[in-house]
């Protein structure tokens, strides 16, 4: 995992550091001085221009800027307080300008056909949140310290850094309480299935569906099979189903009414729960779907219009999930976000998640470009490994099957929330980049485990 801090946290770590802010800044400036060389592919003859602002940031620019020139680069300085709208011709322009911290309106001048090193974030991208100003400059690549900052990685600012490096100067970041979701761990969370395994030893009940909305059990079926569910069983209340469902499912007749009963007494030999994709938002679906997340004695996974129903009741959510006995996790896209927290989510995402996890005692996993997963205590995981061909209909639905799945193989609910995030968005990348469709990735899914 890749450690992420906030401005807030750096600040912190920075001050607790045993060396001087002067041997930080040596080493900060010797990082992007790094980076220039390999960007450049030498130095001797090349024109960099350094765009320094008053700051630390601009104090690791002008660091740079002096071992460049040592190594026989011909190097500008320019003060971004009066930089120019056009800088000077160069090979590389070095972005020291402003740093994590920056608040405020920011618009960057012309670099030309000069390639972009930013120091830190490209300036004028908030540290916390990465929104922007209108004027930033885009990178070719991005020199940050010791850690990634949340700016980084959320919109419009993930846009901004191009290729991302992690430069070590010494700064102590164990503290850091967010992390960015890796291969490695992924492998280390998905392990293989025992020799002696059978399929009872990884079982997913999914209530889902109803009538005229069967595509969403469909989805969520074939997710949970193909990511590694040994027995899936579907319940669909009013018992309409789709003919279309793998041929490996069990589908289980439920009425219409009072059905939350039959299927708690069901539960016994699985391992996971998945309530909500497609069930519709009728009140008495609203009603069994409290009382079975209230009553079943086992992971739950709660999305789609199952988060309708715990969010719209005269309690909310949170008395419900705080008397539960076993896990909880919660899928929201931002609508579904605001019915549970009653606002929708703002800038700072991390927080918005650690709040809403807080309050509820769940896991939640807050959809988005970068996907955040936070668990009642404050960690934080993110997946960014999605991109747009996610936003399209269904594709949640093939998300809650997946973590339905790892749940029933054992994995930890914070990590199989992450792993979930980062396996879905993987099989999605395998895709066409137009005219991707949520019935196209699970077929990837089979290949990204494979790979691990």
């Amino acid at each position: 995992m890749i450690p992420v801090v906030t401005p807030e946290e750096m600040g912190r770590i920075d001050a607790a550091a045993p060396e001087p802010t002067e041997v930080l800044i040596e080493r900060a400036g010797a990082a992007v001085a790094r980076a220039a060389v390999r960007m450049l592919g030498g130095t001797y003859g090349r024109r960099i221009v350094v765009l320094a602002g008053k700051g630390n940031n601009g104090n690791d620019g002008r660091a740079a800027a002096r071992r460049l020139g040592l190594r026989g680069a011909a190097v500008e300085v320019v003060a971004a307080a009066e930089a120019p709208r056009r800088l000077p011709p160069a090979d590389l322009v070095i972005d020291a300008a402003y740093g994590t911290g920056f608040r405020g309106a920011w618009t960057a001048p012309d670099a030309g056909s000069a390639q972009v090193l930013a120091v830190d974030i490209p300036s004028g991208v908030d540290g916390l949140t990465g929104t922007a100003s209108d004027g930033v400059l885009p990178a070719d690549r991005t020199v940050t310290f010791a850690a990634l900052k949340p700016g980084l990685l959320f919109p419009p600012g993930l846009v901004y850094p191009g290729e991302i490096e992690v430069a070590d100067i010494g700064l102590d970041v164990r503290t850091a309480r967010i992390h960015l979701v890796e291969l490695s761990d992924v492998q280390e969370w998905v392990v293989p299935r025992a020799v002696d395994s059978h399929k009872w030893h990884a079982a997913v009940f999914a209530v889902a569906g109803s009538p005229g909305m069967t595509g969403a059990a469909r989805l969520l079926t074939a997710g949970a099979f193909r990511a590694g569910a040994g027995y899936v069983r579907l319940a669909t209340p009013g018992g309409e189903h789709d003919p279309n469902v793998p041929t490996e499912v069990v589908v289980q007749a439920l009425p219409a009414v009072s059905w939350a009963g039959a299927v708690t007494k069901g539960l016994d030999r699985f391992q996971s729960l998945v309530v909500g994709p497609g069930l519709g938002r009728h009140d008495v679906t609203t009603t069994e779907v409290r009382t079975l997340v209230a009553t079943a004695n086992l992971p739950v996974v709660v999305d789609g219009d199952g988060l309708f129903a715990l969010a719209w009741s005269s309690d909310g959510a949170a008395a419900l999930l705080r008397n539960r006995r076993a896990p909880t996790v919660l899928t929201p896209h931002d609508g579904e976000f605001g019915m549970l927290a009653g606002h929708r989510p703002g800038p700072d995402r991390i927080d918005e998640a650690r709040r809403l996890a807080n309050t509820t005692g769940a896991v939640v996993l807050l959809k988005g470009p970068a996907t955040v997963v936070a668990e009642p205590r404050g960690r934080v995981l993110i997946a960014n490994a999605g991109d747009e061909r996610l936003a399209t209909a269904g594709s949640g639905d093939v998300l809650s099957g997946i973590l339905g799945a790892l749940l029933a193989q054992q994995v930890p609910p914070f990590q199989a929330a992450a792993a979930a995030a980062w396996l879905h968005g993987t099989a999605a990348r395998r895709g066409a980049l137009r005219g991707f469709m949520a019935s196209d990735l699970p077929g990837h899914l089979p290949d990204v485990l494979d790979e691990l």
